[in-house]
């Protein structure tokens, strides 16, 4: 049986939300927003068979086609062959990214000693609960509200939602960040980034974003998006101020957090890539939960 897979587009929300809505998997990966957004550069495709999700795209690396674990419910050993066959037909060993302990556990019972695992770090996902984001309770986050307070009696300031009339003001200040950030190594992964996320704020709507920006006089200074992941779990995918204003990205992290609608318990904040200033900021949040994730590898 070979696999029919169909470009993943804005016009496939409801039937992939489905699935990942229903599902305990919380990874950025999941995130439909996440999927159309980034589109361009892994050209993600999705199939259904025996009541699972599969999702197959390119890698980044030499374009050959990697996995994702297959998100349903259901005998899982005949979905896992029929992504390890598809794999073959393009001549490789059969990769799935972003496999949790939980799915790891799957793998190691339904096929013993059938796989090998890789873990990188860099790609661990830091999720925290929204209320702790929110209140920024206890000594350890005692800066973050100094940060807020200090900002609040320097400035008088909105919060609004992100509407398509704020979009091109997002977009100025996501370019005059860029424009101060390029010079560094990571400048490729900073185009990448700023081409996903101009694609998300000009189909917020068709894709379920979310976002908040901070306004002052006139100008935004912050702004935040993001979108849910599954049932419990909101991601957040961008988070860009001016760092000219004390504290803005306190504020933006902290208002943007208390204006996610409340049944999402969890927020997931993505991975920090192995930047040594971005894993500082995500780590100084508290993380709930950092979540491991595998590359899983058919042997």
């Amino acid at each position: 049986m070979n696999l029919s897979f169909k470009t993943i587009e804005t016009s496939d929300k409801a039937i992939i939300t489905s699935y990942t809505f229903n599902s305990p998997l919380r990874n950025c990966d999941f995130s439909f927003a996440n999927m159309c957004s980034w589109h361009f550069l892994y050209r993600s495709e999705y199939a259904e068979v025996d009541g699972f999700l599969l999702i197959r795209f390119r890698s980044d690396n030499d374009g050959s086609y990697v996995y994702m674990f297959p998100v349903g419910s259901g005998d899982i050993r005949p979905v896992i062959s029929l992504l390890e066959e598809d794999s073959l037909r393009y001549g490789r060993p059969l990769r799935i990214l972003g496999v949790t302990q939980a799915s790891k556990a799957v793998l190691d019972e339904t096929f013993p000693g059938g796989f090998s695992f890789e873990s990188d770090p860099s790609y661990f996902d830091y999720i925290y609960r929204r209320d702790e984001l929110v209140n920024l309770s206890g000594k350890k986050l005692q800066p973050k509200r100094n940060h807020i307070n200090r900002f609040r009696k320097q400035y008088s300031y909105q919060y609004l939602d992100i509407t398509a009339e704020l979009v091109p003001e997002c977009l100025r200040l996501e370019s005059q960040w860029y424009d101060a950030n390029r010079v560094s190594d990571y400048q490729r992964a900073l185009q990448y980034e700023r081409r996903s996320m101009t694609f998300a704020l000009l189909h917020a709507e068709e894709i379920g974003l979310a976002g908040g920006a901070i306004c002052v006089e006139g100008q935004i200074v912050a702004f935040s998006f993001g979108a849910p992941i599954n049932a419990d779990t909101f991601g957040v995918h961008v988070e860009k101020a001016d760092v000219s204003f004390d504290g803005s990205y306190s504020l933006i992290n902290r208002e943007f957090a208390a204006h996610i609608p409340p049944e999402f318990i969890y927020i997931n904040r993505e991975e920090d890539l192995g930047i040594p200033g971005l894993r500082q900021a995500k780590q100084s949040y508290q993380p709930t939960i950092l979540l491991e994730k595998y590359r899983a590898i058919r042997i």
